[in-house]
């Protein structure tokens, strides 16, 4: 448990990379002692990435990113603790909740399970991405195209069965494709470094005089009871569905908690709820992976992939016998995994709620002490994922994508979500047309899961419209300035080439390759041209789009601070690639506390401090293979 609890608070080390690293260890130890020592870790890493989440708008874990989209907001409204408060216990209720279905439903599930087919799983990951881009509203076309964006780039790679490159442009490290991970943390960390330099404040904007909440946080967890039961049952009944584990069920549960509140315009702005739904779902979602891994064998989720390979070692078979009492099974493990992950959740949340008040004091710390450690956290997150130092450069390309997104109104959630359901939707896709030609598309299980996506696609729009007070007709003389090339403009003809170069560059593709990113590309292409087409000829809102990417009439400094940070940014990535992890960290902690005009003593400490947090940590506790600086290669000193 305090392995995981380390492992939640830091960026990029992840539950299933740590599970990896602890399987050596289970070797000599009995099934229960197993499952426990990996279990303890794994079942409390979501529940500590939502602080990392809500105090700095950097995912701890990837399971916890949607936790961002509010619990962050909240935090820079000086609700802090309450944000925290509402995200430990909602995910408390919810590894409860999941951990009773591993207990009581494997063998109810098993029949539902077993009925789907490949055409169902494609639907299905088409449902998640419709769901969450629904939440634009009447940016509809916005959140399909950010959702097919998603689903391209996860085609980025060698195609899993004929190994052919696909967009890899001759670069060897995008043969495994595009890290969930970097890709994560430069779409919320960068945009948000930006904007906390930009205000030259706290993350917390408004002080609340006592910094807390946290109780008030818990207590609207039961005021909200049936909204967290909701999404701890999405999240253990979907993350059932190999391929559907929490990085897919925080975004359905949110999509959940916004469609079924009666105010959401509040939203992005700091709505509790969207931290309610997100953290219920995150924790329910292990035991409901649990269930097929125990009762099928088949893995459903990477971390329960690598748990497999704890049961080999412990000379267990998945499947029936976990579920038969001693001598003739092991009835006894699976109900220790139940135990574990109820009596880890039980402590951890219980130690979370008595240091909240000091976890959510951090937001009252002005940036300038801020910034260099969450650049730190950011590309040391990025590279431990898979060790590879191009990760830094997905992190930099991402996150500009992330700020011009956020400043043109640019919908984030079904991009990742896009990236995360990419593989399972393709796979899928093409085992179903490879199995049933075009009959697929007539089954009844895609047939209604069809009617359900229409549904969540219309509702939202048209209840909008219909509360939405009647527009002056005067507004749409403001169209008359929309040919001018802006920001958006530029922003919507990029998408139109992007899609138009990539469905080209598929020609090429055979059909098992090419299915998927062709269908994709196509349905972009098409929606990026409507898009690009109505906006050039309508602009419905005075001021829509900003006249600048930097958004709007702001204050003169701000173009001069987004310019620095951005140069900080880009600074400390060369000082990685020339000095090496450790020093860049030492050497850009130092310039960049002087450049903001810190004392010496508080300089020189924090720059130690940060020191010691990369070389010790990550290079000697934990043994990530960080690049030796380029200036040392030259100079012969490389190892």
């Amino acid at each position: 448990m305090a392995l995981g609890f380390v492992v939640g608070l830091l960026p990029g080390l992840g539950g299933p990379t740590t599970l990896a690293l602890m399987l050596p260890f289970v070797f000599k130890m009995t099934p229960i002692e197993a499952f426990a020592f990996l279990l303890g870790m794994l079942a409390v890493t979501a529940t500590t990435g939502d602080i990392t989440s809500i105090l700095f708008g950097i995912p701890g874990e990837p399971t916890t990113a949607a936790t961002i989209v509010d619990g962050h907001a909240m935090a820079k409204n000086g609700e802090a603790g309450r944000a925290l408060g509402a995200a430990m216990m909602s995910s408390l209720v919810g590894a409860v909740f999941g951990a009773l279905v591993l207990g009581l439903a494997i063998p109810i599930v098993r029949p539902l399970v077993l009925t789907l087919g490949s055409p169902e799983f494609f639907m299905l990951a088409l449902l998640g991405i419709t769901f969450v881009a629904s939440l634009s509203g009447e940016a509809l076309v916005k959140g399909l195209l950010a959702g097919g964006l998603g689903l391209w780039l996860a085609t980025i790679g060698l195609d899993p069965v004929t190994g052919i490159q696909r967009y890899t442009f001759g670069q060897l490290f995008l043969w495994d494709g595009i890290g969930l991970v970097p890709v994560t943390i430069g779409f919320y960390a960068i945009p948000e470094l930006i904007e906390m330099a930009n205000a030259g404040s706290s993350i917390a904007k408004l002080d609340v005089g006592r910094v807390g909440g946290v109780w008030e946080g818990v207590r609207d967890t039961f005021r909200h009871w049936l909204l967290v039961i909701r999404c701890s049952a999405l999240g253990t009944f979907i993350s059932i569905i190999p391929g559907l584990g929490a990085a897919t069920t925080q975004w359905l549960a949110y999509a959940h908690a916004v469609q079924s509140s009666s105010g959401r315009e509040r939203f992005g702005k700091g709505a509790v709820e969207g931290v309610l739904g997100p953290g219920a779902a995150n924790n329910s979602s292990l035991g409901g992976s649990l269930v097929t891994t125990v009762a099928f064998g088949v893995p459903a989720s990477v971390a329960t992939a690598i748990l497999m390979g704890a049961f080999f070692v412990q000379g267990l078979v998945p499947g029936p016998a976990m579920l038969t009492p001693a001598p003739k099974g092991h009835l006894a493990v699976t109900l220790a995994m139940v135990w574990t992950i109820v009596i880890s959740n039980i402590i951890t949340v219980a130690i979370c709620l008595v240091f909240m008040g000091p976890l959510a004091r951090i937001t009252q710390i002005r940036s300038t002490l801020l910034v260099p450690f969450i650049l730190v956290l950011v590309y040391v997150g990025a590279f431990a994922e898979k060790n590879v130092f191009e990760d830094l450069g997905v992190v930099l390309a991402f996150g500009a994508l992330g700020w011009a997104m956020s400043k043109l109104d640019w919908p984030r959630p079904p991009l990742l979500l896009g990236l995360v359901l990419g593989p399972l939707a393709e796979n899928r896709l093409f085992l179903s047309t490879d199995n049933y030609g075009a009959a697929w598309l007539l089954r009844p299980g895609v047939l209604i899961i069809a009617a359900v996506m229409a549904a969540g696609l219309i509702v939202p729009i048209v209840s909008q419209r219909r509360n939405r007070p009647t527009a002056a007709p005067t507004e749409v003389s403001t169209g008359a300035r929309g040919w001018r090339l802006d920001g958006a403009t530029a922003f919507n003809l990029g998408l139109v080439i992007l899609f138009a170069v990539a469905l080209w560059m598929s020609r090429r593709f055979d059909v098992r390759a090419g299915l998927f990113p062709w269908t994709i590309t196509a349905a972009g292409l098409t929606l990026a041209i409507v898009h690009a087409a109505s906006a050039l000829t309508s602009r419905r809102r005075p001021g829509v789009p900003r006249e600048t990417l930097a958004g709007g009439p702001s204050s003169g400094d701000t173009p001069r601070r987004t310019s620095a940070i951005c140069g900080w940014i880009l600074g400390m990535y060369a000082a990685i690639w020339l000095l090496g992890f450790s020093l860049a960290t030492l050497l850009t902690t130092v310039l960049y506390l002087r450049a903001a005009r810190e004392r010496w003593p508080i300089t020189i400490c924090l720059s130690l401090a940060g020191f010691a947090f990369v070389y010790g940590l990550f290079e000697k506790g934990l043994g990530v293979p960080f690049p030796t600086g380029q200036l040392f290669v030259w100079l012969g000193w490389g190892g």
